[in-house]
């Protein structure tokens, strides 16, 4: 019996159950694994009416009824939430929801009952009161290995991976250390070969306008440059430091499969004109799979029907390579 693949709700009050209920229906032509969500059934049943999906939702609270799928109906692994109306403002109410959705996510692992999962877009200034965190961090803490993981944001042409991530710009050059950017290309570089059977040619980034610091804070000779020649050792394929400001106008010519930056925006903003929606947020260095579609809750939209599920259908399509 297949495992399935379990998606996390999220966030009750946005997007989540619309993208849900799209890439469901769209299915057979994206995956030969059953899918299982984690969260509300009484909300999401509530959420299918008002958008008026035609879909067969199955209520399971027992992880051994996972694996007696039915291909016709969507399973929802029942975790309580009570919400009287389909939509409404978020808040930190769902907090307690979505931190239960996790857990039972993380034994259902433990219990080697699904292949992995999909966490749906989340509230985090909510769920983290503003604590700089996001899931990759929560994540890595409460699986142990919190700082040994990397965040990876995946598309066929062209991955980035920000080597601080939800951090404050002040903090990050204090952040910069070669043992971290050691570590996260070889959770690069196994990623790729484990998945796709290619040694990918990253391309590592500085930090400062035209890899120069007056500063001497973060000297890209003593801490980037450094870590680029030990890596070079090993025969990975890498280059730099690449003056951030041309980085993405050259991928193509340097033949780059992925782009290390230094913090969080200075390849995500290049990466997200470029691609949109067609990527994925993948977080290596955990004890088992995960990703999550790469976009916000956009409360602004819900409940309108007009949410773009194409983020969340790759994030289902990446489990294809995974056996």
């Amino acid at each position: 019996m297949k495992k399935p693949i379990a998606i996390i709700a999220g966030e009750p009050n946005s997007i989540s159950s619309e993208i849900i209920f799209k890439s469901w229906k769209l299915r057979k032509k994206h995956t030969y694994k059953p899918l299982i969500v984690i969260g509300s059934f009484h909300l999401l049943n509530l959420q299918r009416k008002k958008l008026k999906y035609r879909i067969k939702l199955r209520k399971v609270r027992d992880s051994f009824l996972i694996s007696k799928h039915n291909r016709h109906e969507l399973m929802v692994y029942d975790v309580k939430y009570m919400q009287r109306l389909p939509f409404q403002k978020i808040s930190i109410r769902s907090n307690k929801y979505i931190f239960n959705c996790f857990d039972i996510v993380i034994n259902l692992l433990k219990n080697k009952r699904i292949l992995g999962f999909i966490n749906c877009p989340i509230a985090k200034e909510f769920l983290f009161k503003n604590k700089h965190q996001g899931i990759t961090e929560f994540l890595s803490k409460k699986m142990g290995k919190y700082e040994k993981e990397t965040m990876l944001i995946y598309n066929k042409k062209l991955s980035v991976s920000p080597l601080t991530t939800h951090v404050r710009l002040k903090d990050v050059s204090s952040k910069i250390k070669k043992s971290k950017i050691l570590n996260n290309v070889n959770l690069i570089y196994n990623f790729f070969k484990r998945n796709f059977n290619k040694k990918p040619n990253i391309g590592i980034l500085g930090l400062n306008p035209h890899n120069y610091s007056s500063m001497r804070k973060i000297d890209e000779s003593k801490i980037i440059l450094s870590a680029i020649r030990t890596i070079k050792k090993s025969k990975i394929k890498v280059m730099g430091p690449i003056s951030p400001d041309t980085s993405f106008m050259l991928f193509k010519k340097y033949k780059l499969d992925v782009i290390i930056g230094m913090y969080h925006d200075q390849v995500l903003t290049p990466f997200k004109t470029l691609f949109k929606y067609d990527a994925i947020n993948i977080t290596l260095g955990l004890p088992c799979i995960r990703v999550s579609p790469d976009h916000g809750v956009a409360e602004n939209i819900m409940g309108k029907k007009i949410a773009n599920p194409k983020s969340l259908i790759e994030c289902i399509k990446f489990f294809n390579h995974i056996k």
